[in-house]
């Protein structure tokens, strides 16, 4: 089974990262390229939509900013999005629209499609998370791999060297994990596909699938 493609997991209709993903195969292609994109993006806004809250911060006026949440630039923050109390936005995080961005959640050089949950406790470094995507409580997607070396993303047999020390997840469109997964370094979970909550997951998870607590994968009905 081939290591699916941008297209194969994410419906670019809905992040303003659009643009960044043109000419590209792999979504991790653009962590690199991520800071200097928002930078761009957070001047070109319409001030009329979006307020520069802090240096290089720009959240749209209908999303709310819980006070003691922290937020670093480059940053963008969409339409009706909620950033609760204790949020850390650590810089280089587009987040979009209709997003929950909980409690001690930490964001770093990250793209967050439209319509994401991260809700409690959790960290996303490195990280690209679909449209309509949902981390339950505590999930934590890992981004260094404890020997320093370069991240591969992987499918059996099949490897991919993505030339990055720092890699975390790609969720697909409406991907759900469970609380208290650890996604390894390098880790891309399919389309609709669903994590067993204390699952730890390495390389390549298929679309429609479920992933059990034991390691099996089964088709998922829908």
């Amino acid at each position: 089974m081939a290591i699916p493609q941008i297209g194969d997991l994410l419906d670019l209709s809905h992040t303003l990262a659009a643009p960044l993903f043109e000419g590209k195969r792999y979504p991790w292609e653009i962590l690199s390229e991520l800071k200097e994109f928002i930078r761009t993006l957070g001047a070109s806004l319409p001030r009329e939509e979006y307020a520069e809250i802090a240096p290089e911060v720009w959240v749209h006026k209908t999303a709310s900013v819980a006070p003691s949440a922290l937020i670093a630039g480059p940053t963008v923050i969409g339409a009706k999005t909620e950033v609760r109390h204790c949020a850390f936005i650590r810089g280089s995080a587009l987040v979009g629209e209709g997003c929950v961005v909980g409690n001690s959640t930490e964001i770093k050089n990250a793209v967050i499609f439209d319509g994401v949950q991260i809700p409690h406790y959790n960290y996303v470094g490195d990280s690209i998370l679909g449209f309509r995507s949902h981390m339950g409580a505590g999930v934590v997607a890992s981004n260094f791999r404890s020997d320093k070396g370069n991240v591969a993303v992987h499918d059996g047999e099949t490897r991919i060297e993505t030339g990055l020390r720092k890699l975390g997840a790609i969720l697909g469109d409406g991907a759900d994990v469970g609380c208290n997964s650890v996604l390894c370094p390098g880790s891309v979970v399919g389309r609709d596909t669903i994590i067993y909550p204390l699952s730890r997951v390495r390389g390549f998870i298929p679309e429609r699938s479920i992933l059990k607590g034991n390691g099996l994968i089964v088709p998922r009905k829908i």
